[in-house]
């Protein structure tokens, strides 16, 4: 469990669910907390956790959001209480950015001494194991995109946050807010009117939804960080697609590629949905707030949201386009395969059109009768071998004047 108090300035760690309910009574500065949870803290007291968030938020977690929230398998969605709102938003894993990051920088090299995949012997030496070989035309299979669910409660007052073990992407976001909340300020410089300059990124969130929106944005950069390894990966596929050096094997791989694709456009779609729901959310209570005289919502607020679907249509948009780029590359190499078989069967009719005649000449002359032309003449062969000539001149020459008349 990590803890992090909001003030107006300032970022304040905090050691217990007491401190942070001391902080925000306490301190008049204070604007909200951010609790940070693992799925494993919750389920092995859910009753004991659900109770001491609303010792802290001032309401209980429904039963249905506290199962939603411990299911790995949850897509991504949105729901809203009278006390708080809920976001599930499916994240990248570690393990998958770790093996787009190695794909994306190419294979290694496979090297050739004993520490490639070495196997012990009787006598304890330990042998060389020969690399497994490939068929021609193989290629790795796109990298599995693996997500796992973080969870948002989103109270007045406080930001919970439930998620499957350790998230770079939150510790991150947490080390971050640390670093530039806590340092000195820089001294601006007075500009000529005598007030002074704005310092920017140094401005801690001003409520939960602001920094829920701040890691949401952190966890959608991961997704876009992956288009630069798929494209590459996908390039070399539609350049083995395309190559005429080696006939194209790996369409298992190539299938797995498309249903990778499919997954990450069907991930990007529902965290549209649910973003777009959150931010009918948001448009519906600043209306509400507007029409009774309370001040109406942050704009800015409204601005990021904007920004994070608009980041989430590009994944989305970049998904669509990589798969159709993948359906053309297979739609040409079917279309140059089938170019290629209809220059061979070309090249096969010409010779058997060349050599029809010739066998016709060559059955005449097998035939077994007494008396026939030229069978008993001295120079009946080469008669025979003119003829066969002069009857490929003259299918050669008519085909070139068929072409040249063609032109």
């Amino acid at each position: 469990m990590q803890l992090l108090g909001f003030s107006a300035s300032q970022v304040h760690p905090l050691t217990s669910l007491e401190a942070a309910r001391d902080f925000l009574a306490g301190n008049a500065a204070a604007r909200f907390v951010w609790a940070d949870f693992s799925i494993d803290e919750v389920m092995a007291a859910p009753a004991d956790w659900r109770d001491s968030l609303a010792a802290l938020s001032g309401a209980p977690v429904l039963d249905l959001h506290l199962a939603d929230a411990t299911n790995a398998a949850h897509p991504s969605y949105f729901d809203t209480t009278n006390a708080y709102d809920m976001v599930i938003f499916r994240k990248l894993t570690f393990e998958t950015s770790r093996q787009f990051a190695e794909a994306g920088a190419g294979e290694p090299a496979v090297p050739t001494t004993s520490a490639v995949n070495p196997t012990v012997t009787a006598a304890g030496a330990a042998t060389p194991q020969k690399p497994r070989r490939r068929p021609a035309g193989f290629l790795p299979a796109l990298a599995k995109i693996d997500t796992q669910p973080v969870t948002f409660f989103v109270f007045d007052s406080v930001l919970a946050t439930v998620r499957p073990g350790q998230s770079r992407t939150v510790d991150q976001v947490r080390q971050r807010l640390l670093e530039l909340c806590q340092a000195p300020r820089p001294q601006a410089a007075a500009s000529a009117d005598g007030r002074g300059a704005v310092v920017h990124g140094m401005r801690p969130p001003s409520r939960p939804e602001d920094l829920m929106l701040r890691l949401l944005n952190a966890m959608v950069d991961r997704y876009l960080d992956l288009r630069a390894p798929l494209t590459r990966q996908l390039d070399r596929w539609q350049r083995a697609l395309l190559s005429t050096r080696r006939s194209f094997s790996s369409w298992e791989g190539l299938l797995d590629a498309r249903i990778q694709l499919r997954r990450l456009e069907n991930l990007s779609e529902e965290q549209r949905d649910a973003l777009q729901e959150f931010r009918d959310s948001l448009l519906d209570n600043r209306y509400s707030n507007t029409e009774s005289g309370a001040p109406g919502g942050d704009e800015v607020l409204l601005v990021r949201l904007n920004d994070l679907m608009e980041h989430i249509l590009r994944v989305l948009a970049h998904a669509r386009r990589l798969e159709d780029s993948i359906e053309s590359a297979v739609q040409i190499h079917f279309s140059a395969v089938a170019h290629r078989t209809n220059r061979t069967m070309r090249a096969l009719t010409l010779i058997t059109a060349l050599f029809m005649p010739l066998t016709l000449i060559t059955g005449v002359f097998g035939m077994n009768f007494e008396r026939m032309p030229w069978l008993r003449e001295p120079n009946g062969f080469w008669w025979s071998i003119g003829l066969m000539g002069a009857v490929i001149a003259a299918l050669a020459g008519v085909w070139g004047i068929g072409r040249w008349l063609d032109r």
